[in-house]
């Protein structure tokens, strides 16, 4: 006998119910699910507020679940005082419930879980003054470093470095000396770094004093050479190791690389490994983030265990951040054999997913739905687009539009709303250059990077909404807008 299909009731407003139906129409017999709709008196689904919402719901008998816009602020909490039926967010966007209900069906019950340990080099330690190596550690294991290592210059023997890594390890940071040097080495052993990078013949004959892990290289990586006798030295003295036949950069071996990490692999099918991602990374003009995925994801495919990195280039500042998302991604898709896609969606930073489109006839009808004197701005088919009452507007230009603003007889917009306006058409315009999605009044996604939304004033048409809610007037919509422009249909 065939299981019931569970029963969604979805909320929205007036403006989005007909697009939602459609949707849902096409969605529902394909993932599974009855639904109802019910669309509350007001024009824009995004600016409800879940205390307004639980006032007005009305969830049909036989329902399993209730899904309201994603944009809706309040607690979750007041809706359950009114239902019993488990009441969830959906996506920002009713023109993303396919992927919504696509991530739901995959099995991300354990997304987030890792193997892979994040080795964050502080480079050239010796000319930092204590206090800027402290902070510098703390914001790498903020971002997601497991082990913090203490970069010394070659040339030289360093002999503050002791202080450094007893003064890191009384902070609770797990330390690693990068370093060939054996004086160095040995006194940062002694201040309690646990991990030595790195050695080859040069002084492995020491490392046995060290009592600690190292990492092996070669004395010359293209060939290998040095590597075995190095491996086969520390192995009979009972030191423990990792392998790293090192990362070469673009022009200078680099694919040659990837194959001796396989050749290794295949060699010591259960040693531990490292690579150092920095030598690609900060060693070619491109943003890091793609770079570190793509790495990561070799890694865990060989079974490489750790990773290497810094920050010092401007376009590698944020690598640490990125492999702990990229680490949680390649676990992901290596463990459960399916695609790192629509997965996470904080490495995207540039171009942040497809833009959504709302189409030439749903802003049509916006433009006649709307009754208040604010603005929605819109930014798809290549143009910015400016609806208003009864107004329809659109250019790639912010400031012809703005021109056509005043040519259209709107001389009401005062030098805050002109501001704002400004504002977010020149996000609008950004949008538009990188193939970003564009929402009034919300942040561009940058991924990871994306910085909160700077807060704006209260407009005359949230005053007008006040007043009508403190003389009782009927299902006012409950604007939440911005120096005189409403917040747009988002999440409807």
């Amino acid at each position: 006998m065939t299981a019931p299909r569970p029963s969604i009731h979805f909320v929205t407003g007036r403006l989005a119910e007909h697009s939602l139906r459609q949707v849902l129409e096409r969605l529902g017999p394909r993932v599974g699910f009855d639904h109802t709709v019910q669309a509350l008196n007001i024009t824009v689904a995004a600016l409800m507020t879940t205390p307004w919402i639980a006032k007005r719901i009305d969830v049909p008998p036989g329902t399993d679940r209730v899904i309201i816009p994603g944009g809706c602020r309040g607690p979750l909490e007041a809706l359950a005082a009114v239902t019993d039926v488990p009441v969830d967010r959906g996506p920002d966007d009713l023109r993303r419930l396919d992927e919504f209900f696509g991530q739901e069906n995959r099995d991300r019950a354990d997304y987030g879980r890792f193997d892979i340990e994040i080795i964050a080099e502080i480079n050239h330690c010796p000319r930092l003054a204590a206090a800027d190596i402290l902070a510098t550690a703390r914001r790498l294991a903020a971002a997601g470093a497991d082990r913090i290592d203490v970069g010394c210059d070659p040339g030289s023997t360093w002999t503050g470095v002791g202080d450094v890594v007893r003064m890191l390890v009384a902070e609770g940071f797990r330390v690693s000396i990068d370093s060939l040097d054996t004086a160095e080495i040995a006194a940062a052993a002694r201040a309690g770094a646990t991990l030595v990078l790195s050695v080859n013949s040069s002084n492995v004959a020491a490392a046995a004093d060290w009592g600690c892990e190292v990492v092996a290289i070669p004395d010359v990586p293209a060939t290998l050479e040095g590597f075995d006798a190095t491996v086969d030295r520390l192995a009979r003295d009972g030191v423990p190791f990792r392998l790293d036949p090192v990362l070469e950069p673009i022009g200078f071996g680099f694919a040659a690389s990837l194959g001796r990490y396989l050749d290794v692999r295949r060699r010591f099918p259960t040693a531990e490994m490292m690579m150092g991602v920095g030598n690609l990374t900060e060693l070619t003009d491109v943003d890091s983030s793609g770079i570190n995925a793509l790495l990561i994801g070799f890694c865990q495919e060989a079974g490489i265990r750790s990773v290497l990195t810094t920050q010092v280039i401007h376009w590698a500042r944020s690598s640490v951040r990125e492999c702990d998302l990229a680490r949680r991604l390649a676990w992901h898709a290596v463990t459960h054999r399916t695609l790192p896609k629509h997965v996470e969606p904080r490495l995207v930073t540039l171009r942040s997913g497809r833009p959504q489109e709302h189409g030439v006839e749903a802003l049509a009808r916006l433009a006649a739905a709307i009754r208040d004197p604010n603005f929605r701005i819109f930014a798809e088919r290549g143009e910015i687009h400016l609806v208003g009452a009864g107004l329809h507007l659109h250019s790639r230009d912010p400031f012809a539009l703005f021109k056509q603003l005043g040519t259209a007889g709107r001389d009401d917009v005062d030098p805050g709303h002109a501001f704002y306006l400004g504002y977010e058409m020149a996000k609008a315009a950004t949008a538009l250059t990188l193939g970003k999605d564009y929402r009034q009044d919300q942040a561009l996604d940058w991924g990871h990077l994306t910085e909160s939304e700077i807060g704006h004033g209260p407009s005359r048409a949230a005053a007008e909404v006040a007043r009508k809610a403190g003389h009782g007037e009927p299902d006012a919509d409950p604007v939440e807008s911005s120096a005189g422009s409403a917040r747009m249909p988002q999440a409807e």
